[in-house]
Formats: C-alpha cells, sequence, structure tokens
C-alpha cells in the first residue's frame, strides 16, 4: 500500500485496480476505518458523532485510536452513504441490519440498508449501507453523488420532482 497524499492524509490508500473506486484505509489498534471519498454526501454524522476520531481540520482526518473501537463502529454506522466502513481488529465484517430496509428520501434517492449487493460499473459489490441515485443524474451510478435534481434541497416542492 502507499501512503495516502491526496489531502495531506496519513492513511494508507489503495491504488485503484481497473474498475475499482479509490479507498483510504487508517489503521488503528482496535478497528480499521476504511473511506471511499466519492460516496460522501456529507452528513456530517462522523465529525458530529466523535470529533475526536474525526477532524476535517487534522490531517490524517481519521484517528481510529482516538476513541474506543466499539463507539468508532457505532458512529461509523451513522453514515448513511456507506463511504465510511469500518472492520473490527479480529477481521470480522460490519454486521448488515436486519430486516433490509429501503427508504425514499423527500428528494427521492434511496437510502437503502441490510445485507446487500450492489450491481455497478465497478461489479457487483456487498454493502450494509448506501444511498442510491434515484434521479438517474449521478456520475456515481448506482450510487448518489449530489450531482441530480433528486439531491437538491426543495423537499417542499413534491410535485416539481
Amino acid at each position: 500500500m502507499s501512503e495516502a497524499t491526496a489531502g495531506g492524509g496519513s492513511g494508507t490508500e489503495r491504488p485503484p485496480e481497473a474498475g475499482k473506486p479509490r479507498i483510504k484505509e487508517y489503521e488503528g489498534e482496535g478497528v480499521t476505518v476504511t473511506f471511499e471519498p466519492r460516496r460522501c454526501l456529507h452528513a456530517a454524522e462522523c465529525v458530529r458523532g466523535l470529533p475526536e476520531v474525526f477532524d476535517l481540520s487534522r490531517r490524517p482526518w481519521v484517528l481510529p485510536d482516538a476513541a474506543a473501537p466499539e463507539r468508532v463502529a457505532e458512529v461509523i454506522r451513522r453514515c448513511p452513504s456507506g463511504a465510511l466502513r469500518y472492520r473490527p481488529a479480529d477481521g470480522t465484517a460490519e454486521p448488515p441490519d436486519a430486516p433490509t430496509t429501503v427508504r425514499r428520501s423527500a428528494s427521492g434517492q434511496l437510502v437503502v440498508r441490510g445485507d446487500l449487493r450492489v450491481a455497478g460499473p465497478d461489479g457487483e459489490r456487498r454493502e450494509t449501507r448506501v444511498v442510491l441515485c434515484g434521479c438517474g443524474a449521478s456520475g456515481n451510478q448506482p450510487y448518489c453523488d449530489h450531482s441530480g435534481p433528486c439531491a437538491e434541497p426543495d423537499d417542499d416542492v413534491a410535485e416539481e420532482r
């Protein structure tokens, strides 16, 4: 793995394989945090929930050991897009919600949680949390990237969507 240079972070970054997304990895003693920048929708659940671990003004911006691994996992599970994920030191995977839930946001995005297999241009991926594009305009299909009308905050005017 190579040192991350984008944004000055010192987490490691997996070099993208052909057709695979860029993922930054922040390894801690009890938990490893991964971050996929293209999936981040800036809900800020991480920075509000655990600012000692997630601090955008610091490099690296993720310090997994700044809180108990269980607390880090709890806050990461609040990330609706799945841009943040975690892997406990014992190597187990993040457990999916059961039962699987699908909710359409007021602006049309599909917020899905559970044991998921998402097919896209990069192939099929196992997921536990995603926000899928509801308008078809995302440049990161099938994931929402806030580039289309389904991500606009005009939720008061449903008939215009």
